[in-house]
């Protein structure tokens, strides 16, 4: 995998919405990893704490909070191993705080994989005003204190971004 999860990890999926990739790091940090799923809209949380115990992943917490505000998350300092943003960071109003929130929780050589719209081409994403550019992206995440990795194939509509904090 590009992001390379491991047995063991702690993940948080921020903006984790319906827990596609919750129940992915899920089943790929196994029973002795950890994926805590962020979100800030109750009725998600509670449908993929639902989808978590159907499909046996018991390793997935779901966790009510707000990605926009330093400490919002809930989690603790230096906690994960691994964070994920995936087609949240457009929404994102407090975008420096949201990266600062990811290097708070970000153990030291931990990864956030970014993944974003590159584009409104498709009738489900975002309009052309609310995008975030992988330029963008990338600059704003460099200037909250992360290291830009590598770029990674994210599908036709989408940029895939990996950095590591020192």
């Amino acid at each position: 995998m590009q992001f390379d999860l491991k047995h063991g990890q702690h993940v948080a999926d921020l903006g984790a919405g319906f827990g596609f990739y919750s129940l992915e790091a899920a089943r790929l940090v196994g029973p002795s990893g950890r994926v805590f799923a962020i979100e800030v809209q109750k009725d998600l949380l509670d449908r993929l704490k639902n989808t978590a115990s159907h499909e046996g992943l018991h390793n997935v917490e779901v966790v009510w909070g707000d990605i926009e505000t330093v400490g919002g998350t809930r989690l603790r300092d230096a906690s994960v191993d691994r964070v994920i943003i995936s087609n949240t960071l457009f929404q994102v109003e407090a975008r420096p705080h949201c990266i600062a929130e990811v290097v708070r929780i970000l153990k030291s050589g931990g990864k956030l994989l970014l993944i974003d719209w590159s584009d409104d081409s498709s009738v489900s994403g975002p309009k052309a005003v609310q995008l975030i550019s992988k330029s963008d992206a990338r600059a704003l995440s460099e200037q909250g204190g992360l290291v830009f990795e590598k770029e990674i194939t994210a599908g036709a509509h989408h940029y895939g971004l990996i950095f590591k904090k020192s």
